[in-house]
């Protein structure tokens, strides 16, 4: 690293020996609380991946740090503040997502302090990343969840007519001859949505140079996911119509929610592709 920022390390060692466990002591039961959320639910599984991809793009843009120069900002000093504030509001409030993010805005506000803007606009997508271990807020999910359900079972219903299926739909409720289906939360989208937009974004500054191409292959998550759903949607109901309910359980459940999430995965790859040949 450049002599300025090694030096700038070592005159914060003491500070970083006592800051990381105080830290550690601080966040001692919301980060290990928000890893409970990763490993249960299905929504935020995605959790686990990424404190790792934050690491690769940190490991990736360490170069940088040999040429950025040092130059501490007192307006991180309010940043960490801000933080610790809204830490605390978050506990007296019980809101998880409140208290789980000021970690990701602390992290920010003591790189500006201690080594200001070069530093932290090298670090900015390692730490930024983070934002996206934290669960969103129920009530901001199931605002989400509930129109995008209504979406996808609607657009279903009129491929399904398209396909000849006899159907009817009321809200999220499909309706069959000899069974009825409904569009849940996993069938909106939503879930693998939260999940491709974070791939998405590891995936866009990994393979796009430019902001334009990477902000396009980000957005492109949201009708990948949201398409790929409805296809999930169309090939249960058309299954449905001769095996009833069971093709919406069990195994072909569990096995369709991993291939769409797989065909999801294939289409964003293709699109990152294609725009990689689009222009210089």
């Amino acid at each position: 690293m450049s002599q300025g920022f090694s030096g700038a390390i070592k005159n914060y060692k003491f500070l970083l020996l006592l800051g990381v466990p105080l830290i550690s002591v601080v966040y001692a039961t919301i980060v290990p609380d928000m890893v409970s959320d990763w490993n249960n639910d299905p929504n935020y599984s995605h959790g686990f991946l990424v404190p790792v991809i934050a690491g690769y793009f940190f490991w990736q843009n360490k170069s940088e740090l040999y040429t950025a120069s040092v130059k501490p900002s007192n307006l991180g000093l309010v940043i960490i503040l801000a933080s610790l504030a809204q830490l605390v509001v978050g506990i007296a409030g019980t809101e998880y997502f409140t208290m789980r993010s000021s970690l990701v805005f602390l992290l920010a506000g003591i790189v500006l302090y201690w080594f200001g803007w070069e530093v932290l606009k090298v670090l900015a997508l390692p730490i930024g990343f983070l934002i996206f271990m934290v669960p969103l807020p129920y009530i901001v999910y199931d605002a989400l969840a509930f129109p995008l359900k209504l979406f996808v079972a609607k657009f279903s219903v009129i491929s399904l007519k398209a396909m000849g299926v006899i159907v009817l739909r009321e809200g999220n409720i499909i309706m069959f001859p000899n069974t009825v289906l409904e569009v849940a939360d996993a069938c909106s989208g939503l879930r693998s949505l939260m999940s491709l937009i974070a791939l998405a974004v590891a995936f866009a500054f990994m393979s796009q140079k430019t902001s334009f191409k990477r902000t396009f292959l980000i957005l492109m998550a949201v009708p990948i996911a949201i398409l790929t759903n409805m296809i999930r949607v169309i090939v249960t109901g058309f299954l449905a119509q001769y095996y009833g309910a069971a093709a919406a359980e069990g195994f072909f459940h569990e096995f369709a929610g991993l291939a769409v999430f797989a065909l999801a995965m294939v289409l964003l790859v293709l699109s990152g592709t294609l725009l990689r040949k689009v222009g210089r």
